[in-house]
């Protein structure tokens, strides 16, 4: 077991492990292929702007936001860290759901989550490094390890862009099974992801007792101007009531299962970093839901 002490917390974590949350990673993705097609790519023609300003959205504003709560905040660098790779991750599977529920623009969004999945190959290794890079330029913070683009990029087309590819053709060859199997393959996700939380909470019960409140807050207000920074850009682009909705949505929504397992994998002696990632999946799923909600009322 390997341990870091995070402003009071004690992490711990079993690196044999890995290889379980490499794999399970693998499967989640490949359940989100399933329910990615050509046709939702023709979006990118039939309607640019909603798209580009979602993809905007995603890979430029909540960056600039992230970068901005981290100098006004001035958290701990692990801290830092934890907020720049979840910002840098794609949409979550289950922003298409919310989107929908919220009477958002249900087309828009599974065309931005699987135009994010597949842009993230390339997108998650750059912006987290160029955050990281403007972090470090403009603050007196150092760290104790390198970040190679290169080897994120390696693993990161390992669990997200083969997986992907899987899922696609699966979907191509046989249609009617990847209908069947993608409901399943999200809501097990969720699951798997709630367990991994809930695992790492049980095992480090008095760390996360002593600093839960400062450390959920600084994840509650990132979440929360992420779902408003999406919700501006759509404004800001001249988008309609359910296009700003679902932007909203599928900018606070993100895939903290892929930034726990880069976490994992890169920073081994910044396990800190993953209670923020890990916080913000328990946290979004409620705040997106309870924002869906709102608006499924009016």
């Amino acid at each position: 077991m390997s341990d870091l002490n995070l402003t009071g917390i004690q992490i711990e974590f079993d690196p044999n492990a890995l290889w379980l949350l490499n794999l399970a990673l693998g499967f989640i993705m490949f359940g989100i292929a399933l329910e990615i097609k050509p046709a939702h790519f023709k979006l990118l023609w039939e309607s640019p702007k909603s798209v580009f300003a979602g993809l905007f959205s995603q890979f430029v504003a909540l960056q600039l936001l992230t970068l901005t709560l981290v100098w006004l905040m001035e958290p701990a660098t692990d801290i830092a860290l934890g907020m720049f790779l979840v910002a840098a991750c794609p949409g979550g599977n289950v922003s298409n759901f919310m989107s929908h529920f919220a009477g958002g623009n249900s087309a828009l969004s599974i065309s931005l989550t699987a135009i994010s999945s597949v842009a993230a190959v390339i997108m998650t290794p750059l912006v987290f490094n160029t955050m990281v890079y403007f972090y470090l330029e403009t603050t007196s913070a150092t760290t104790n390890f390198s970040i190679a683009f290169l080897d994120m990029f390696e693993v990161v087309i390992l669990i997200l862009g083969i997986p992907l590819l899987l899922g696609m053709t699966f979907t191509h060859f046989l249609p009617l099974w990847s209908k069947r199997l993608s409901a399943v393959f999200k809501w097990v996700s969720v699951l798997f992801f709630v367990f991994l939380v809930v695992l790492m909470i049980v095992q480090n019960q008095s760390a996360f007792q002593a600093s839960i409140i400062s450390l959920f807050s600084v994840v509650v207000v990132h979440n929360l101007a992420a779902l408003a920074t999406g919700f501006a850009v759509a404004l800001l682009f001249g988008l309609g009531l359910a296009e700003r909705r679902t932007l909203s949505i599928e900018t606070g929504i993100q895939n903290s299962g892929l930034g726990l397992l880069l976490i994992f994998t890169f920073f081994d002696q910044n396990k800190g970093m993953a209670v923020v990632a890990a916080l913000w999946g328990i946290w979004h799923l409620i705040s997106g839901m309870s924002l869906a909600l709102f608006w499924s009322k009016r």
